[in-house]
């Protein structure tokens, strides 16, 4: 398959030797308003083709992968889809559940694969994860905590983009996925933020989950640093993973009788991002429709919950 890549920052630098890794791919075109990003691009990573004209580089392709600014997401995966492309879509795929509804019910109707980009769901150790959870091992989950923080630059993108500055657009998907995986639907979140600069983006935040019988806590931080670890709390024991967790390398499984620990030890191959390249191939392989409630990557269910926890950012 042709693939197109939208954007040229530091993931989509990540992404082309990943995606290098996958024989279902080949690189044929990248696109970028800005037509010197984009040759640059191409020529860095010897792309065939690079264009800042949209109908050209849409004729190139089978499937795209967006690595646009966050604001843009939206935009370009709708015209994607109406244009007969399969799309995978880094995080956070949209800001509000209608938006990601929407592009969800194009893709069904077009046959098409619509994938958001949440490398951690699709990674061994973190699938693995899960699985134990899920499996009552740990009785029933009352609580979880998953924190991600990385000091950055003041003057940089993620404090001052103009639409979605802030610690929780930048990482907010990654630890809500435990959460939202193993609890679906919260039922209520409120939020608590230590906001800086002129954007008043939110340096760190604390996003509480809360749900019939449980809650959770979502912390992330571009201006302070804590540990990056993920707990998940059970009537019979817990689960801990340390950081940095949504690489899931290992993971431990905790009980009151500390020599019942069990520690599970997995490969993390490069950057992370071959595992949901590799799954997204598969889903557009089998035409599989990713509304599945047992898939073990992102579910397009569970992607629509995420938008509607973000959308809520946005009114705080």
């Amino acid at each position: 398959m042709k693939l197109g890549i939208i954007g040229t920052g530091r993931i989509a630098n990540r992404f082309v030797p990943e995606a290098k890794e996958a024989d279902e791919f080949h690189i044929e075109s990248v696109y970028n308003p800005r037509i010197s990003s984009a040759q640059s691009f191409a020529e860095k990573w010897e792309i065939p083709n690079s264009t800042d004209n949209w109908a050209t580089f849409c004729s190139r392709i089978d499937v795209a992968y967006v690595a646009s600014p966050h604001d843009t997401h939206y935009e370009y995966c709708r015209q994607l889809l109406l244009q007969g492309k399969h799309v995978l879509c880094e995080k956070p795929l949209c800001f509000s559940g209608e938006e990601a509804k929407e592009l969800f019910a194009i893709a069904q109707e077009q046959k098409l694969i619509l994938m958001e980009a949440v490398k951690t769901a699709y990674c061994p150790g973190f699938t693995e994860l899960i699985k134990i959870a899920r499996s009552g091992v740990i009785g029933e989950i009352k609580d979880i905590e998953a924190c991600f923080t990385k000091l950055e630059n003041p003057a940089g993108r993620e404090l001052n983009s103009e639409l979605y500055a802030g610690s929780f657009y930048e990482m907010g998907t990654y630890t809500l996925l435990p959460i939202i995986k193993l609890l679906g639907k919260p039922k209520d979140v409120y939020f608590q933020a230590i906001r800086t600069g002129q954007r008043n983006a939110d340096g760190f935040m604390k996003a509480h989950l809360l749900y019939e019988d449980a809650f959770a806590l979502a912390k992330t931080g571009l201006t302070v640093k804590s540990e990056g670890c993920l707990i998940i709390s059970g009537t019979k024991g817990y689960i801990l993973a340390q950081s940095p967790w949504w690489l899931t390398k290992k993971f431990e499984v905790r009980f009151e009788d500390v020599s019942a620990t069990k520690t599970y030890e997995f490969a993390f191959e490069g950057q992370g991002l071959r595992y949901e390249i590799k799954a997204f191939a598969e889903r557009i392989k089998k035409e599989t429709d990713v509304s599945n409630a047992e898939d073990f990557g992102l579910t397009s269910q569970e992607s629509v919950w995420l938008a509607e926890v973000m959308e809520q950012v946005g009114k705080v």
